[in-house]
């Protein structure tokens, strides 16, 4: 019943110069000085402006709505010269009834603005803050009589769902206009299976539908989903309709044996996800999110902390339609404005109101490192943190809340208690020396506080694709210390099950502009996966031998060609019982062991490596040369301290 144009084309991009030119959307002007490094990429306010005809409506029985899904990081727009809105907050959607503004012909003018300021976040973090109209621009038509579309950018209808043994109980509440209040409009809600079937229907704004027999959104295993869909009636005559996907589970957090999905231990085992891509930016489409989606299935997480914002919603309907379990949270990050409180409340409004549905959101995130830049405002931050887990919990009684804390944040911190998990961010054995402290921490943490939910919600080391080493060591950006590291974390963690969930950072190479180190400014590359998505690292694989059910088998340092030994170790990762390694076809040893099989060498020449395990196998290319390679070691070390701190 609702019309919607999107608009892509035809835009005009005025620069902070005045220089012109034409785009479409999605589009950011940071795609490219946002990734180069120097902190210098352009941050301002920059002009986009459409012409575009009026959709078909009809006057005095529908309405008009402009809506955005995502603009960064401020907002100011005008049509036919006339102020609309104004919106603060560059992930989330908002939109206004612009019914009466409309003309034959309308020029759109939108005023984007991703400046330094105090009150709009994030302003200080590890990424960059692309500037830009960087998701869709749409025209909703609908009638007169409507589903709430001005709270939050929600689309008015919220469900809940309680299971009582074999069966459940699904809640809705819908949220109507003046004008379908007036007319005495009523709500038809109805509950489908995935075939369509009809399970349940009622009437009303707040409806409870029996579910008999439930079939339970079960995560990757069986992410099973109902249809709900509510109908409003005017005179008997459906005028507007609202549905969303419908996952009906029940889960916990313990902090003896961590998470729990309907009714059994799930053990969360995760990456964090950042939205750009190399030349794009956060200019992103459908396939993009797709690829994303595809190679965190492949590595074989259940679970994804979405940072540091809000994602779009195509990849919150991707996670519920193959169930994986997501952390959403909002830009609060790294330092408290205190000119920034009202804008914490309304990006945490937004996430919630237009989230709220989606089955794979486990956790509402309150903040992010938030005192990584000291105890200025100490007591107003703490404040706001108050204030913000008392929000989400009326919002939403259903989900917990999380925070995740800096090296810098101690355990006794005061803001590490206040929500209802708690996750750490600590790179210990990359940023300091010694891997095992993280298990010290870890311990230490849980005996202080054996009632807390505790995860690591970010740890990870830099790895570069072109930097190898025989002996690697913390700080050498090697792709063989990234394997070194991530190996003692998967051991580190199978140590300690209490954890609630562990998150690598990151799944992805993304843009930092800040940062200068290894060799390529503007990136952090803690990724598994680089940045264009086209190498997977040797810590992909590693991930991929603990995580997937999949087998298959994976030759380590393929790009580590060029050697100076005379005898060398090649390491091979695989979930199979069992690999046999060939040199030159020459059977040199077969091994049992679990995920990590290494294997020594001789070098002489060029040799041809094959890996077998069963009918699977791989193969690398190795050389013995006189000399180290100069091009395998960090040749610009960069200022240490050249990071976003």
């Amino acid at each position: 019943m609702r019309k919607i144009q999107t608009i892509r084309d035809g835009w005009s991009f005025r620069d902070m110069d005045g220089n012109r030119a034409a785009v479409e959307l999605p589009h950011t002007w940071n795609a490219k000085d946002g990734q180069d490094g120097g902190n210098d990429y352009r941050r301002g306010t920059c002009v986009y402006d459409v012409t575009f005809d009026a959709p078909a409506f009809e006057a005095g029985k529908e309405r008009v709505y402009l809506q955005f899904d995502g603009v960064n990081a401020s907002a100011n727009v005008l049509l036919n010269g006339q102020p609309v809105m104004r919106h603060d907050g560059g992930y989330s959607t908002f939109r206004a009834d612009v019914t009466e503004l409309l003309q034959a012909k309308n020029e759109l003018v939108v005023e984007v603005d991703n400046s330094v300021n105090g009150r709009v976040y994030p302003q200080k973090a590890d990424f960059t803050f692309y500037g830009g109209l960087y998701r869709d621009v749409t025209l909703v038509t609908v009638a007169n009589e409507h589903f709430d579309m001005d709270y939050y950018g929600g689309s008015g209808l919220q469900y809940t769902a309680t299971v009582d043994g074999a069966d459940a109980t699904v809640q809705v509440c819908t949220y109507i206009n003046e004008a379908a209040v007036a007319a005495n409009a009523t709500v038809a809600v109805t509950l489908t299976d995935a075939d369509g079937k009809t399970i349940a229907e009622a009437t009303g704004t707040e409806v409870s539908l029996p579910v008999p027999v439930v079939h339970l959104w079960d995560g990757l295993d069986d992410p099973y989903l109902y249809t709900l869909t509510a109908t409003l009636l005017k005179d008997g005559t459906p005028v507007d309709e609202v549905s969303c996907a419908c996952g009906i589970r029940y889960f916990e957090f313990s902090p003896k044996d961590g998470f729990h999905l309907n009714g059994r231990p799930y053990p969360l085992h995760g990456v964090a996800r950042h939205q750009d891509w190399r030349d794009i930016g956060n200019a992103i489409g459908i396939e993009h999110m797709e690829r994303d989606l595809a190679l965190i299935l492949e590595v074989g997480a259940n679970t994804v902390r979405l940072a540091h914002y809000q994602h779009n919603q195509y990849f919150y309907d991707l996670c519920d339609k193959v169930g994986l379990i997501a952390w959403a949270e909002i830009p609060y990050i790294s330092e408290h404005m205190p000119a920034g409180r009202e804008n914490t409340f309304s990006q945490m409004k937004e996430l919630i109101v237009q989230n709220f549905n989606h089955p794979c959101i486990v956790t509402w995130g309150i903040s992010n490192e938030i005192t990584i830049s000291g105890h200025r405002y100490k007591k107003d931050m703490l404040d706001n943190h108050h204030a913000l887990q008392k929000l989400c919990k009326e919002m939403d009684p259903t989900r917990p809340t999380s925070l995740a804390c800096y090296a810098m944040c101690g355990p006794f911190n005061p803001v590490s208690q206040i929500t209802d998990l708690v996750g750490w961010n600590l790179y210990l054995g990359w940023y300091v020396p010694g891997l095992f402290l993280n298990d010290l921490w870890i311990g230490f943490y849980h005996w202080v506080y054996p009632n807390r939910c505790l995860c690591f919600s970010e740890y990870g080391a830099e790895g570069m694709p072109n930097l190898h080493s025989s002996h690697p060591r913390r700080g050498d950006n090697t792709e063989e210390y990234q394997v070194k590291y991530h190996e003692y974390m998967l051991e580190c963690f199978k140590r300690h099950p209490y954890m609630w969930a562990n998150y690598v950072w990151n799944m992805f190479d993304f843009a930092a502009d800040a940062r200068d180190q290894g060799g390529e400014p503007g990136m952090n590359h803690k990724g598994l996966v680089t940045f264009d998505r086209q190498i997977k690292k040797d810590s992909f694989y590693l991930y991929k031998a603990y995580w997937s059910k999949d087998p298959f088998v994976h030759i380590c340092s393929k790009r580590y060609v060029n050697r100076a030994e005379s005898v060398t170790t090649v390491k091979v990762y695989s979930n199979c019982p069992t690999v046999a390694l060939y040199a030159n076809g020459e059977k040199v040893a077969e091994k049992t062991a679990d995920k990590v099989f290494m294997f020594r060498v001789p070098l002489t020449g060029t040799v041809e490596l094959k890996a077998v395990a069963g009918d699977l196998s791989d193969t690398a290319t190795i050389c013995r040369v006189d000399k180290p390679d100069p091009a395998y070691k960090l040749q610009k070390k960069g200022d240490g301290n050249a990071n976003w701190m």
